[in-house]
């Protein structure tokens, strides 16, 4: 007998000291981004063209060196973003 799907067990441990998890409000002309950086005191939240290289190169690419600069080592990025409109494509332009 197969088991049914439980998601709410997770299949990988969540390592919050080496994971940025980063939430993206979407419009079509400007996101706003906040995120949980491993070894920062407070919750970043920047605004900042819709522009996807931008938002992977500059804004994600920053914190990971400021949490790396404080003793944590990423070894993840997790970000959650709205499911409709720009979110799709940005989970296809992710993947290629």
């Amino acid at each position: 007998m197969s088991q049914s799907f439980d998601a709410s067990q997770s299949l990988t441990a969540l390592e919050e000291d080496k994971t940025i998890i980063a939430v993206i409000e979407m419009s079509e002309a400007k996101w706003l981004v906040t995120a949980l950086v491993p070894g920062s005191k407070r919750q970043p939240l920047k605004k900042l063209d819709a522009d996807a290289p931008a938002l992977l190169k500059k804004l994600l690419q920053r914190w990971r060196d400021q949490a790396g600069r404080a003793g944590h080592p990423i070894k993840r990025i997790a970000v959650a973003y709205e499911a409709a409109g720009d979110g799709f494509w940005l989970a296809r332009w992710r993947r290629g």
